[in-house]
């Protein structure tokens, strides 16, 4: 929790984030278990819906079984997304300091 030497906290996936949560992507990071699709598809879809290294992110809504799917507001924009898919975007959590 601590803010050592001015550097932030490690990057989480976005897939972990509760609502409300609001910071910067740092990049997208698409593993094995992808249910299915290609990994490259589903980072192409991430990227091509603004999911972009530096974009400002928030949780706005998390829907009311296991949470999912979420409404995450990237810069100006309000896109719904499933957990399983926000587990590829990773994240640090937005500080008093500017980058």
């Amino acid at each position: 929790m601590t803010d050592t030497a001015g550097f932030a906290e490690p990057p989480i996936p976005l897939g972990l984030a509760n609502r409300g949560f609001c910071g910067r992507i740092d990049g997208i990071h698409v593993g094995e278990d992808t249910h299915g699709s290609a990994a490259p598809e589903i980072e192409s879809r991430l990227l091509e819906l603004g999911f972009v290294e530096g974009a400002e992110i928030k949780i706005l809504h998390e829907g009311p079984i296991g949470r999912d799917p979420i409404a995450v507001r990237i810069n100006d924009t309000t896109i719904a997304l499933r957990r399983r898919e926000a587990m590829a975007i990773m994240v640090t959590s937005s500080s008093k300091r500017s980058a």
